[in-house]
Order: C-alpha cells, then sequence, then structure tokens
C-alpha cells in the first residue's frame, strides 16, 4: 500500500475573481491532489469578510482576517472594527495577511506601520498567529517585530518569503515560521537566494503555499493561467530535493507545522 500524503496549503487567496467560475471543481482538485487543508487570506474587510463566508461554505477551508498593507490607503472608516467583528467566527484562524511594502508603495508607510501593529496586538489579544507579508523592507519589518516581541515569542508566519537570509533568520528568531510559495521552484539565478535559504530553514519551521492566483511553479509557470491549491504539491517536490528528503516526508512534516501553528486538528 502506498503512503498516504497529506498537503496544507497555507495561503491561498481563493476569494478572488479568478476563482469565482469554478471554485468548488478547484476545491476537488485539490481534494483528489491529497491537500487536505487550505488557509484563505483576507487582503481588506471586503476580502476578509468573503474568505469567511467561504471557509463556512466549504470543509478544510480556513480564514484569515486582515487589511494587506497595500490595501491600507484605501481602508474606509469603520473597516477595522469588521475585521475585529470578523475574528470571532469560528473559521477563522490567523489575522493577515499584514505587514509592510516598499515594493508598491500603495499606501504611506506610517499607515503600514500603524497598521501592522494593530493586527499583531490583535493577534496577541485573540491568541491567534500573524500572517506576514513583507516586500523590499527587511530591516523595518524586523525592527516593527523586534519592537512589539516584548518577552514573548511571536506566533505567526512569514509568508512566502523571498531570500532574505537576514529576515528568515530574524523571524527564527522571534519565534514565526517560514513558508514558502511556488518561486522557490524556479531554477534561474535570480531566484538562488530563495532556494538557498529553502535548505535551511529547520525542518519544524518550514511550510508550503501557492499564494494562488500567484506564483505557478515549475514546470507551469507561463502555462497555466492561474495557480491554484492542488499545484502545492510541486513546490513540495522541489523543497524536497532542496534539503535531501522525499516529497511524502516534507509534505508531512510541513502538514504538521501548519497544523500546530494554526492549532488544527
Amino acid at each position: 500500500m502506498s503512503e498516504r500524503i497529506e498537503y496544507f496549503d497555507t495561503h491561498a487567496h481563493l476569494d478572488m475573481d479568478r476563482f469565482a467560475a469554478d471554485l468548488p471543481d478547484v476545491l476537488r482538485g485539490a481534494r483528489a491532489a491529497g491537500v487536505a487543508m487550505i488557509v484563505c487570506p483576507g487582503i481588506d474587510a471586503d476580502s476578509s469578510e468573503a474568505v469567511v463566508a467561504l471557509a463556512q461554505r466549504h470543509e478544510g477551508v480556513y480564514a484569515a482576517v486582515g487589511i494587506q498593507p497595500n490595501s491600507g490607503a484605501a481602508a474606509r472608516s469603520g473597516d477595522w472594527e469588521r475585521i475585529v467583528e470578523a475574528v470571532e467566527h469560528e473559521k477563522v484562524v490567523a489575522i493577515g495577511e499584514s505587514g509592510l511594502d516598499r515594493y508598491w508603495d500603495d499606501t504611506p508607510f506610517d499607515v503600514q506601520r500603524r497598521l501592522f501593529r494593530q493586527h499583531l496586538e490583535l493577534a496577541r489579544t485573540r491568541d491567534l498567529p500573524i500572517i506576514i507579508h513583507s516586500r523590499d523592507c527587511d530591516e523595518e519589518t524586523v525592527d516593527a517585530l523586534e519592537a512589539f516581541r516584548g518577552n514573548e515569542p511571536i506566533r505567526g508566519i512569514l509568508h512566502a518569503c523571498g531570500g532574505s537570509e537576514y529576515l528568515a533568520g530574524s523571524c527564527l528568531d522571534l519565534g514565526l515560521y517560514v513558508s514558502f510559495a511556488g518561486n522557490v521552484t524556479y531554477t534561474n539565478k535570480k531566484f538562488a537566494p530563495i532556494r538557498n535559504v529553502a535548505r535551511k530553514i529547520p525542518s519544524d519551521r518550514i511550510l508550503v503555499e501557492t499564494d494562488s492566483p500567484y506564483l505557478a511553479p515549475h514546470p507551469l509557470r507561463g502555462k497555466q493561467k492561474r495557480n491554484e491549491p492542488a499545484l502545492v504539491i510541486h513546490t513540495v517536490e522541489s523543497l524536497a530535493a532542496l534539503r535531501g528528503v522525499s516529497p511524502a516526508e516534507l509534505a508531512n512534516q510541513t502538514t504538521q507545522n501548519a497544523k500546530k501553528v494554526f492549532r488544527l486538528g
């Protein structure tokens, strides 16, 4: 009898329009591929309420609620209160995604910092992990996390690790998990730092995600119209090869890690 492999996609934006026409088929495909659980993060108040509703309708799907840094400038009066209210739903397992971003820089940085602190405080108050987005601002992210930490480790996830050893190492020191998406499967030189960091993450702190519909993995990059949870198997296979373990071992390890950080199962 072949070994049963169970996958956990820790980050998929299934509420986006690109899944509107065939989401049930996408979820059936994920289950057929062995993906047992999926966390869908919100990026603003509307999408946070949407992922909560989606999680309520579908077994094995869970929600995270928050305002992503690039959505901060568009947040309306009352949106933060909607996030706080959404946290009460039983299928909300995390806060986020939240963090800092200088790549797009759509939101004034002081607003990003304020929102990030609010999310960190909400996560700690509700005893939930935080899903952290950080792009082109490693030092600012680490500074914000260190200022918040106090005497307690931070429970949460660095989402879609971009390959910075400083950021990944600092997040590990702070108590966080580190998650890898489809870009860890890309073999061109630009993505070598991500692959190098992926080799070094302790086995009990590594996670996988698709970041659907973005970052389709090799060999489907450029061929697949979108990424989706079933394709997390390619990320697991690539990570396993990098780390010198079997795909089954890495799949089951990352699934156990995800269940631990989200307190599921």
